[in-house]
């Protein structure tokens, strides 16, 4: 009767289904919270990659106009670009750079003469053509600034700021974000275009 009654209480406590929902809640949770997180900070990526695209293209606009090629003006143009970041992000650092190009066919490293198919330039042997006129081959034969009337630029602007969740050390992400926006712009011909002919060099 004894062995009846304990077998009984067995089998009540293994129906018995109370306080089974936390356990399965803090299984569950850390998994959905990590989730959860994680989709957040990539959408608020996203939006501050939206708000700094839409920044710069404003910017880009700005550039071209005539009294914006000086040092001064890509300063204010700059802080123009991070006072909409800032909006979103207060502690958010930048890096900004301009290069210009006398064409949009220019913004490609110096052609060559490849004589031996290596895909590489030879300065000892093989000639280039030399688009910016410093008489080097280039990789890239942009000139750092805005430039002048007419000229084709390429404006960069790359920002670094803190991720939305601390924790992301834990998956081995660095705590800091680093993203960058580029936008193509020509100048607007407010004078003539000082511009160097292509000529071809030989070592």
């Amino acid at each position: 009767m004894r062995i009846v009654r304990e077998a009984r209480r067995v089998v009540r406590i293994v129906r018995d289904t109370r306080g089974a929902t936390i356990i399965e809640f803090a299984v569950v949770a850390p998994v959905m919270i990590l989730l959860i997180m994680g989709l957040s900070d990539l959408a608020y990526q996203g939006y501050i990659m939206s708000i700094l695209d839409g920044a710069m293209q404003k910017a880009g606009r700005d550039s071209t106009i005539q009294g914006n090629d000086t040092t001064p003006s890509g300063a204010a143009i700059d802080q123009k670009v991070m006072a909409s970041v800032w909006l979103v992000m207060k502690s958010a650092t930048y890096v900004s750079s301009r290069k210009s190009y006398s064409q949009f066919g220019n913004i490609a490293p110096e052609s060559f003469r490849d004589d031996n198919g290596n895909k590489v330039y030879d300065a000892a042997t093989e000639c280039f053509t030399d688009v910016n006129g410093n008489k080097t081959w280039d990789a890239d034969p942009g000139a750092s600034g805005q430039g002048g009337a007419s000229d084709v630029v390429v404006y960069k602007m790359t920002i670094t700021y803190p991720r939305l969740f601390p924790m992301a050390g834990l998956a081995g992400l660095s705590q800091t974000v680093t993203n960058s926006s580029t936008t193509y712009l020509k100048n607007q011909p407010y004078a003539g275009q000082v511009s160097y002919t292509p000529t071809l060099v030989c070592p």
